[in-house]
């Protein structure tokens, strides 16, 4: 099937449907397989010519137009190339053109509708169709004969031409779009993608599908570690739904979102009158999860307090609500998620170390998108093409500069760069280099690969080198910025969280750098 809905508004397209009307006053019209079976009935706004809107509208002229195009498709598959065809009942000419590059005929291009002779007896007997139809007469008169549709004998090989452009640009993208179906059909299959749609060919991502697989009908407690936005509550609701658990509840719950006051009452509910505003009594999270799975994002943003709770109910499956001295007992596997290093965390004594070992039962590592470059392509395409009302393709410099670039804040900054230019590109079907961010085209923010193979780095893992791009990419951006947070969160395309997170990890407090003389300067200002 040609997807003409979302090819119609192809430049080449347009412009020549446009030249057609503006020099033989014929209008085009494409037609798949679909419409010719199940044509809808009301073609009005896709014809420019008024004559060939109201002639359409007339049952006779529509049902004579259908039944010959989808006799032709029945028994002409063969076809190549354009021809003329009689429109019945109308006393006018159709010129269809066959969309080529397929097994068989997938739809047409077709002129609907026009005078192909200058001699009298052709418009008399077309004047003499329209009156049996019921046409307005004001078509009859000579003097409107500007609107009617001609193509002369001296023209219609430069027509034809036009035509043949028409057909090959469609065949050529809807191949295009066709082969990258495939593509990404073919990669589905041939990987473990079942958990919650995510998407992935790299090695890494192959790894993780497995390790999901050998997982999901465990009991176990989970720890995922990995970057913002790198997906991990994705990773979480895949396990959940991958489980024996999977027509329980699945309940989420952002640690660093709340105090611990508030977050406590969530998470374990309140009786009445335990504080001010408690009204009546009230069930946590934990009680709403009950033969579920409960996920625990940003557990590392804890306090040493909340700490202590949650060790109890993950070690007893029993908890006290505020204010309650009755304990309540749940069955709830826990999945629990941070950005942070929380075995550093353990080192430092700002975190548990019974905790962590509760926590740690099940270790998933999620990689950084930049740690899986052969990904981004095939996410580009599949977030795009999710955004977008028609297909779209990425050309191959687009393609090259997101490969590139560092992607800070992971897939979750690809996937809002994709929503971006879904936006942005409106009906344009290829994406160029242009319409990405600046961010992305600007060199600086690309990943330098090069710079990590001088002697400087010998001996270096790449975690450790990327650490290091990352702690300068983000040092630059503060001083640029003269440590608003939120203006460097924006230029990295990272959560305001997630930065002040990374700032603390590497030391890189504005109390650091007091001594540098730029930053002196500016505060004397």
């Amino acid at each position: 099937m040609i997807h003409w809905n979302d090819l119609k508004n192809l430049h080449v397209i347009k412009q020549t449907k446009n030249v057609i009307h503006k020099w033989w006053k014929v209008d085009v019209l494409i037609i798949d397989e679909k419409s010719i079976v199940d044509h809808p009935s009301d073609f009005k706004e896709t014809f420019q010519n008024p004559l060939i809107q109201e002639i359409f509208q007339q049952e006779p002229a529509r049902e004579a137009f259908f039944k010959t195009i989808k006799f032709i498709y029945t028994q002409n598959h063969q076809k190549v190339s354009g021809f003329f065809e009689k429109w019945p009942n109308t006393g006018l000419n159709l010129f269809i053109t066959p969309i080529k590059g397929y097994s068989h005929m997938a739809g047409f291009i077709i002129a609907t509708g026009f005078l192909s002779s200058e001699e009298n007896q052709e418009w008399e007997a077309a004047k003499q169709q329209w009156s049996n139809m019921g046409i307005s007469q004001k078509w009859y008169s000579d003097n409107n004969k500007d609107y009617i549709p001609f193509i002369p004998q001296e023209d219609k090989n430069h027509f034809i031409d036009l035509m043949e452009i028409m057909a090959a640009e469609i065949a050529s993208v809807q191949k295009e779009f066709t082969e990258k179906n495939q593509q990404m059909t073919e990669i589905l299959k041939s990987y473990n993608l079942s958990y919650g749609g995510m998407v992935g060919k790299s090695k890494v991502m192959h790894q993780l599908y497995n390790l999901l697989d050998k997982i999901k009908h465990s009991q176990n407690t989970i720890l995922i570690q990995g970057e913002n936005g790198t997906g991990k509550e994705l990773i979480a609701k895949s396990i959940h739904q991958n489980s024996l658990r999977k027509n329980q509840a699945f309940i989420v719950q952002n640690c660093s979102a709340l105090n611990d006051n508030l977050l406590e009452s969530e998470l374990f509910g309140h009786v009445k009158g335990a504080f001010t505003g408690a009204y009546k009594d009230k069930k946590g999270l934990f009680e709403l999860a009950d033969k579920g799975s409960f996920f625990l994002d940003e557990v590392g943003d804890t306090s040493p307090a909340m700490q202590v709770k949650l060790l109890r109910v993950i070690q007893e499956g029993t908890f006290f609500p505020v204010g309650g001295t009755e304990p309540k007992k749940v069955d709830v596997r826990i999945i629990a998620a941070t950005n942070r290093d929380l075995k550093k965390l353990v080192e430092e004594g700002t975190f548990r170390e019974d905790l962590y070992y509760r926590l740690n039962v099940i270790n998933i590592q999620v990689p950084p998108l930049r740690e899986r470059t052969e990904d981004i392509a095939l996410l580009a395409d599949f977030f795009i093409n999710r955004f977008s009302q028609q297909p779209k393709i990425l050309t191959k410099k687009s393609l090259e500069r997101l490969s590139q670039y560092a992607w800070p804040g992971n897939v979750r900054e690809l996937q809002n760069e994709a929503e971006r230019l879904a936006v942005f590109t409106g009906s344009d079907t290829y994406i160029k280099e242009e319409a990405l961010s600046e961010k992305i085209r600007n060199k600086d923010n690309q990943i330098p690969f090069g710079s990590f193979l001088n002697t400087n780095n010998s001996g270096k893992t790449m975690k450790k080198a990327i650490a290091q791009l990352e702690r300068q990419m983000i040092s630059q951006c503060l001083k640029q910025e003269g440590w608003n947070k939120t203006k460097v969160a924006k230029k990295l395309g990272i959560s305001r969280a997630a930065l002040v997170s990374k700032v603390k990890d590497y030391k890189l407090e504005r109390r650091s750098f007091r001594n540098e003389p730029a930053l002196r300067k500016k505060s004397s200002v």
